[in-house]
């Protein structure tokens, strides 16, 4: 673990929920720590992109794309990623956390492996790279470094799709390839791009280094190796392992093939051919073949010389030893005999004429079977070839147009279905699945179904009416929606900035591949209140919350007792405990305002009805203001679960001095 220099996250919570506990490791695009989800109360692992990355705008979102969709692969040889987030500087990304080492680190403890223990890790490594290849996802960065060995033994892979957003994005760094440099294939040096057979190149050198314990190219800068992949083809592995098996050696040959047509056509496929040659290993290869590594130089692994045997015509002794005709034998550095003549003992002569002769009939006959069998071979081949064709494992997660012209260019013939089908792997729009299934083996000429994905299954639309802005927008991105249309319309209820409503409206089924519309409130709308009553029209805006305040004026041609002006005027937007002043008219007194007759006036006594102040979304200590100066009495109700009010009875209009209950 790193922790030779103190780290300044650790000890942070990001997000308000990951608290950061330890860092593990740092590399060229991210540090790693162990953290602690708050909310969830597990153990996971933090990759915090670093600073000049996440100051690029175009690379982060590349990012958050490509952890959406390594988010969407389940596979238990893939590391999970759980969440993707930023808070503030920091843009990172919550992934399983995976106790052990890597594979890197299991290599360096032992230099190499054996063809078995090479092929087993292979196995699930590639099992991996082929969920992601189905799901339309390329690694581009297949390393010992990204391969994860559990304490339990399992192998899990990790960083999917993170090179292809770093790759992507629009910073350059002069004279360096970016990526890693050992394991690209030639289409990514020469062009930059990449497919599932680069992944399959990657995992070809993954294996050349797993079985010897080196890179095949190696160079003084990362140039001269981009310019070996390019230029040079990959050493069989038993050029630096000797005795390794041949079937061995072509795994790793067909794999690195510079022209990808020649390499199997996916993980899946090269999954496969793993798979057989680990099957038909000779039991205890690795044991045998270490001990002869050990022990003895590589270059000393000769045919046995002949110097003096003693036959009874079908086994051989040296030294007291007896070993059949044909076995080789190893011999220490300097054991070769010295060339010139020798004296042999004296032998019977028919005796080994016998055994040579035995021996050279056996290999003509072995020699004629294998050319028959290279012929018949052929022979099949050519008689068959271009008759079939498999359905790509790419053509899942392609557009429709794209996966119609792959298709078709290799003979075969393609239908679209009529309906979509939702999926939680693939994007909107795009092939989320073929019948036949990708792998199927076709005859030219025959159809291939698409179906068309509709995106991810529906899901309830939360309830965010009355919440902030942000606090709705943050729900519905917690639930996996994104936010659409956002539309600001006046509301006599609900606050300014506070959602009005939603659309489609909480409750309803919606896929979260389609964004979800919010109505936010601009706050309430005050009316025209000119040529009212004066007391109607004050009680109407202390019932909106408003801070009313009355003056009075002259004008002896309009009734009095009547609003002549407001401030602020009609259709003006206000928020409550807003100050609003209305001057209402009166008549000149002759003897005093007490004797003044201010015209019409509104009806009194207990049964007066006035308006009821909403008071939803106040405090409680504000809500008892609002109805006590409106005329009303305020009962808080027995269930008190927060500081604000989410409910009051009744609603509308109310003789003076009733009593409101409200509740929170």
């Amino acid at each position: 673990m790193d922790t030779t220099v103190a780290d300044p996250l650790v000890g942070q919570v990001l997000d308000g929920r990951y608290r950061i506990e330890s860092r593990i490791a740092r590399g060229g695009m991210a540090t790693v720590y162990v953290a602690r989800d708050i909310r969830l109360d597990r153990t996971v692992a933090i990759k915090v992109m670093h600073a000049h990355l996440a100051a690029d705008d175009d690379f982060v979102r590349r990012f958050i794309d490509e952890a959406k969709a390594a988010a969407a692969l389940s596979h238990p040889n893939v590391v999970a990623v759980y969440d993707q987030r930023t808070d503030g500087e920091h843009v990172f990304l919550v992934m399983e956390y995976v106790p052990g080492r890597t594979l890197r680190d299991l290599l360096s403890e032992r230099e190499r492996l054996g063809p078995r223990a090479a092929l087993e890790i292979m196995q699930p490594v590639l099992a991996a790279l082929g969920a992601a290849h189905r799901a339309g996802l390329v690694h581009r960065d297949v390393k010992p470094e990204n391969v994860l060995i559990a304490e339990d033994g399992q192998a899990k892979v990790a960083d999917f799709g993170l090179a292809r957003a770093e790759t992507a994005s629009k910073m350059t760094r002069t004279g360096v390839i970016i990526g890693t440099v050992g394991y690209l294939a030639p289409e990514q040096v020469l062009a930059g791009r990449a497919d599932v057979r680069s992944d399959v190149y990657a995992a070809g050198i993954l294996l050349y280094e797993l079985l010897t314990g080196e890179l095949p190219h190696r160079g003084d800068t990362p140039l001269a190796v981009a310019y070996k992949h390019v230029n040079e083809v990959v050493p069989p592995p038993s050029a630096a392992v000797p005795g390794l098996p041949p079937q061995v050696d072509a795994l790793v040959s067909r794999a690195t093939s510079h022209d990808p047509a020649q390499r199997p056509q996916d993980a899946n496929a090269f999954l496969a051919a793993v798979a057989e040659v680990a099957n038909g290993l000779p039991p205890g290869i690795d044991e045998r073949l270490a001990d002869q590594l050990d022990g003895h130089n590589a270059t000393s692994v000769l045919p046995t010389p002949a110097p003096a045997p003693v036959s009874d015509g079908r086994t051989a002794v040296y030294d007291g030893a007896a070993i059949p005709p044909g076995a080789t034998r190893t011999m220490a550095p300097g054991g070769i005999p010295p060339a010139g003549p020798h004296t042999a003992p004296p032998r019977p002569r028919g005796a080994g004429d016998r055994v040579i002769g035995a021996l050279t009939g056996r290999y003509v006959l072995i020699a004629i079977g294998t050319i028959a069998a290279v012929v018949l071979g052929w022979a099949v081949w050519y008689q068959v070839s271009g008759q079939y064709e498999h359905v790509p494992n790419t053509i899942v997660g392609m557009t429709v147009s794209d996966a119609r012209s792959t298709l078709q260019g290799k003979g075969l013939t393609v239908q679209v279905g009529r309906q979509k089908v939702y999926s939680d792997r693939v994007s909107k729009g795009r092939v989320a699945r073929t019948d036949p299934a990708p792998g199927t083996r076709l005859t030219q000429g025959q159809a291939v179904t698409l179906y068309e994905s509709k995106g991810r299954e529906p899901k309830r639309v939360p309830d965010v009416v009355g919440k902030s802005q942000s606090e709705a927008t943050r729900t519905l991105r917690d639930e996996g929606f994104t936010v659409g249309q956002v539309r600001r319309a006046s509301s006599q209820s609900v606050p300014k900035d506070h959602v009005v409503s939603t659309s489609p409206r909480a409750g309803d089924m919606q896929s979260p591949d389609e964004p979800v519309g919010l109505v936010v409130s601009n706050g309430m709308t005050m009316p025209s209140l000119v040529g009212q009553n004066g007391e109607d029209a004050a009680d109407q805006l202390r019932g909106m919350g408003l801070d009313v305040k009355v003056e009075k004026s002259k004008d002896g041609s309009r009734p009095p007792n009547t609003v002549l002006s407001q401030n602020p005027p009609a259709g003006t937007a206000v928020s409550r405990d807003d100050r609003v002043t209305l001057v209402v008219n009166k008549k000149d007194c002759l003897f005093g305002d007490f004797l003044c007759d201010e015209g019409p006036r509104r009806g009194g006594g207990d049964d007066e009805q006035l308006p009821i102040p909403t008071v939803i979304g106040r405090t409680f200590g504000e809500a008892r203001q609002a109805l006590e100066s409106s005329g009303f009495r305020m009962r808080v109700g027995s269930r008190r679960l927060g500081d604000r009010v989410i409910g009051q009875n009744p609603l509308g209009n109310a003789p003076r001095g009733s009593v409101v209950t409200v509740w929170g």
